[in-house]
């Protein structure tokens, strides 16, 4: 490639439709199986996901086979963080209905701030959890750096 090149839609002219229609491919679309891949969902879970409309339609080739887009990617990347933050399908599902009607953006954030809650209460309760680990742990190293460590049978646990 020549120093100082740049792409434009002029180049785009000198190419033939099965080029173009190439470049277009892999700059702009991706396979189920590709899509799968990125986005770390399973292609039965893609298809599960376009079926009970919690993911839009997805825009299919003049052959029917299903063509994902960036945005496509984008979308299954936020259902990722809502599903492994534990948001159940019914709720992904009620997500997925709001996002089709352009008019319900105070309920998708009413939504998510639901959620976002949720997962705040998840995290302070994991939080507390480590923390008693820690203390457990702490307890147990103490009890190794004794000289004469007490019985290392667990001391009784407090409430």
């Amino acid at each position: 490639m020549r120093e100082g090149w740049k792409w434009s839609c002029h180049h785009c002219a000198i190419w033939s439709p099965l080029q173009v229609k190439h470049y277009r491919r892999r700059m702009t679309s991706y396979t189920p199986a590709e899509a799968a891949a990125l986005s770390g969902f399973s292609l039965d879970t893609l298809r599960y996901y376009e079926r009970e409309g919690i993911l839009p339609p997805v825009a299919r080739s003049a052959g029917g086979h299903r063509q994902y887009s960036e945005a496509d990617l984008g979308t299954l990347g936020f259902l990722k963080c809502l599903r492994e933050t534990g948001m159940p399908i019914e709720r992904l599902r009620r997500y997925g209905e709001l996002c089709r009607d352009a008019t319900t953006v105070p309920d998708r954030i009413a939504l998510l701030e639901e959620h976002a809650a949720a997962v705040q209460r998840d995290l302070d309760e994991l939080l507390a959890q480590q923390s008693r680990l820690d203390e457990k742990l702490a307890w147990y190293r103490d009890q190794l750096a004794q000289p004469e460590p007490a019985s290392l049978v667990a001391p009784p646990l407090a409430d």
